[in-house]
């Protein structure tokens, strides 16, 4: 049986009650209700990377509700909450803030409205495509359910609310700015993600690698234009533009070790601008995508050595060499720190059931949050886990071959919030009190 086929038939067990749920999710159950409106309330209200002046503020302003210690414009627009309550490690709990520049098409009576200028500087509509609305909610319930338990947990808490996770630089931002300094060092890091691919509540994990490193790489290509009626009078730009994109192929078809993924993706290409003129310029933007960071090195080496390569077989001399720049910051690849991860899906399971929490492959997709284990890589364990976020009746059609799923970035992705939140509240508390349980004395 497929994979697939076993989530579409675990799909009607998502919610039976388990045997060991206990007053945590009666607890959760009472508080949804309000959850559930500061999550209509954030999805109305979405706001761009570093933009979130907003969302931080009434967050803030919850975090110190609850008790926490609470500290704005860390990294630009985060907000860090501690909570010390005794003796023991430091569970950081992180959720992202900021929207995309997205125009929503879901038709939900809180839809998004709100229009914004991003980087590009065309005005557009701002939408929580990715679900960052489900994340911080989450972690507010989560953050509720521990305060209610103080007498349970010995340790301290420190949540985050972490800009730009978007553009790939909140994390570092917040580090940079001293989060790892100014307040209680990690032992231990975990973050949820909404997933547009699961049905609504079950748990998905990857142990070791579980998203990608994400370069952006720009290649200027230089050329000698002319007239098109005498290419032999040129060097025309464009085709060897495209010698390089397709030598490009052969870094992961005949470079990369077929058990290391790799990925090198020309997404743009602009050379010219009339039919009958051959450009002096070609211009090519890339995203190049890897686990390790050798498989990184060779990735980006080999984009340099092909590119200079093929100017020189097409004869261009060595002052117009083509020009590779990859932008930095880049994305860390996000790596989920093996016994940790059995550790805490052991507790999942124990207390969702088995049909809930399964293992899933790695993606290609990046997430800054790889940046706060390499931050202290030897002191900090690290784990970010999905929650399937598709309403059952889109999961069951799209399964029997009746539909086709919006993917996250889609202005049509509306995921079943309120399964989402209960699950990543729980998950989250449930998993900080086990690590934070004391220790009895001896």
């Amino acid at each position: 049986m497929t994979r697939l086929a076993l989530l579409a038939g675990a799909a009607t067990l998502l919610w039976a009650p388990s045997a060991q749920a206990d007053d945590l999710r009666t607890d959760l159950a009472a508080d949804m209700p309000e959850l559930m409106e500061l999550y209509r309330d954030l999805h109305a209200n979405p706001e761009l990377s570093f933009q979130e002046f907003e969302t931080a503020a009434k967050l803030a302003e919850r975090f110190r509700e609850m008790g926490f210690e609470t500290t704005e414009k860390v990294g630009q627009t985060g907000v860090v909450g501690v909570m010390k309550n005794g003796d023991g490690p430091v569970v950081m709990l992180r959720a992202d803030m900021d929207g995309l520049p997205v125009i929503e098409q879901t038709g939900l009576e809180y839809a998004s409205k709100r229009v914004a200028t991003p980087a590009s500087g065309v005005e557009t509509g701002v939408m929580h495509a990715c679900g960052h609305d489900t994340h911080m909610t989450g972690l507010i319930g989560a953050a509720q359910l521990l305060v209610d338990r103080k007498d349970e947990w010995s340790g301290t808490v420190v949540l985050i609310l972490q800009p730009a996770e978007e553009l790939g630089e909140g994390a570092l931002a917040m580090l940079e700015d001293g989060l790892y300094e100014r307040f209680p060092k990690p032992d231990y890091v975990l973050a949820f993600h909404d997933a547009a691919q699961f049905p609504a509540g079950m748990i998905g994990y990857s142990p070791g690698y579980a998203l990608a490193n994400v370069d952006s790489v720009d290649i200027t290509v230089p050329g000698v234009g002319g007239h098109g009626a005498y290419p032999h009078t040129t060097k025309d730009p464009i085709v060897l533009a495209s010698a390089i994109v397709m030598k490009l192929q052969t870094l992961v078809s005949r470079e990369s070790s077929p058990l290391d993924p790799a990925v090198v993706t020309v997404g743009s290409f602009h050379a010219g601008a009339k039919h009958n003129i051959i450009s002096d310029e070609a211009k090519l933007q890339l995203t190049v995508r890897s686990y390790s960071d050798e498989s990184r090195k060779l990735l980006l080496d080999g984009i340099a050595r092909i590119a200079k390569g093929e100017a020189m077989a097409a004869g261009m001399p060595e002052d117009k060499m083509p020009t590779v720049t990859v932008a930095d910051p880049y994305t860390p690849s996000t790596f989920n720190t093996p016994d940790f991860t059995e550790t805490v899906m052991a507790g999942f399971r124990e207390r969702f059931g088995n049909e809930r929490v399964m293992q899933v492959p790695s993606v290609m997709g990046g997430e800054d949050f790889g940046q706060f284990l390499r931050a202290d890589p030897d002191g900090v364990k690290s784990l970010i886990f999905w929650i399937g976020g598709v309403p059952q009746d889109q999961f069951e059609k799209a399964q029997a071959g009746e539909g086709s799923l919006p993917s996250l970035h889609s202005p049509f992705w509306s995921p079943d919030a309120e399964k989402v939140v209960a699950t990543g509240a729980e998950a989250l508390a449930s998993a900080t009190l086990d690590l934070l349980k004391p220790q009895s004395g001896g």
